[in-house]
């Protein structure tokens, strides 16, 4: 039985109200993130459906670990969300795994990476520096050059970027995004646009863990993707990793689908339709997240809709 998941709603100052499109109850205008799949303290997803009904999915990675083949991992790997950037996000930069488990204790660092759900004309993402040295890059972040600092790109829907650990990004406006990260939500402020919260203070920064943690990324911005043609459907792989990897699936009609891996994240990205596991039939509708773990031996996608699915 597939695992479907409650999302996790995260107001931020920069968030606002796009995903209502997603029949999401949205507890303000200002809605920055949805959590589909998390395990994360910061945002744990609640079971909907099945006998973990009403536990949250880091439960039941910890209590039912033959679910997900046994991964040795004391934490749920990965992550999922949806992104509205109202406005742009902070320019900022996450550790990788050693600096993430010696400087704040997490087991993961953060690679991530982006598929543009949506953006309007001339939007921008913020995608590595525009410096030939990482000691070019320091100097830059103490005179808060950014204009010589940033890397910029204008990107259109259906665009997907890979941010290793050590990319200094950002999300611009008008832009919403498809996100799956490694699980972790350390993030390095670098620069705020002079942003304050409601008490008047400004957002703080962690400038010296950034300059730790940079790297010259840029090389990664256009990896190529492999698309094919499975019995009538678009099969892309988007990217493989060290950390994931992430497929996008157009369906169109019936496809028997055989996991890759002993459990598979699947967000719907859009349209509707149903998945069939061991003979039951479950609705399928724009927005749902859920897992197809060890015990689902036979999954049938049927519809007409679009989904992201993501696996180690």
């Amino acid at each position: 039985m597939p695992l479907f998941l409650k999302p996790v709603f995260h107001e931020k100052i920069w968030g606002g109200n796009r995903l209502k499109d997603y029949g999401y109850e949205l507890p303000s205008d200002y809605v920055g993130e949805v959590w589909g799949i998390s395990a994360h303290p910061n945002g744990k997803c609640e079971i909907l459906n099945g006998p973990y009904q009403g536990q949250t999915l880091d439960q039941v990675w910890s209590e039912h670990r033959e679910l997900f083949g046994d991964f040795p991992s004391q934490e749920f790997p990965l992550m999922t969300k949806i992104v509205d950037a109202r406005e742009s996000l902070s320019v900022h930069v996450h550790p990788d795994d050693a600096y993430a488990y010696e400087n704040e204790k997490e087991q993961y660092g953060k690679s991530e990476c982006w598929y543009i759900i949506d953006a309007e004309e001339g939007a921008e993402i913020i995608y590595g520096l525009n410096t030939e040295s990482k000691d070019l890059a320091i100097d830059k972040i103490d005179e808060e050059d950014y204009e010589a600092l940033l890397n910029k790109v204008k990107v259109k829907p259906g665009e997907f970027y890979f941010i290793p650990a050590g990319t200094i990004h950002s999300i611009g406006e008008g832009i919403l995004v498809y996100e799956t990260m490694q699980s972790s939500d350390v993030t390095y402020r670098v620069y705020d646009y002079e942003r304050t919260h409601d008490t008047g203070d400004k957002r703080v920064l962690n400038k010296d863990k950034a300059k730790d943690v940079i790297e010259l990324s840029n090389d990664n911005i256009n990896i190529p993707t492999d698309t094919e043609i499975i019995e009538n459907h678009k099969r892309t792989q988007l990217v493989s990793s060290d950390f994931f990897t992430i497929v996008k699936w157009k369906i169109s009609g019936t496809l028997n689908y055989m996991k890759p891996r002993e459990f598979v994240l699947v967000s719907v990205l859009k349209g509707e339709g149903q998945v069939i596991v061991d003979g039951e039939v479950y609705t399928l509708d724009q927005g749902q997240n859920f897992i197809l773990t060890s015990d689902d031996l036979d999954t049938i996608f049927e519809g007409d809709y679009e989904l992201i699915v993501s696996y180690l």
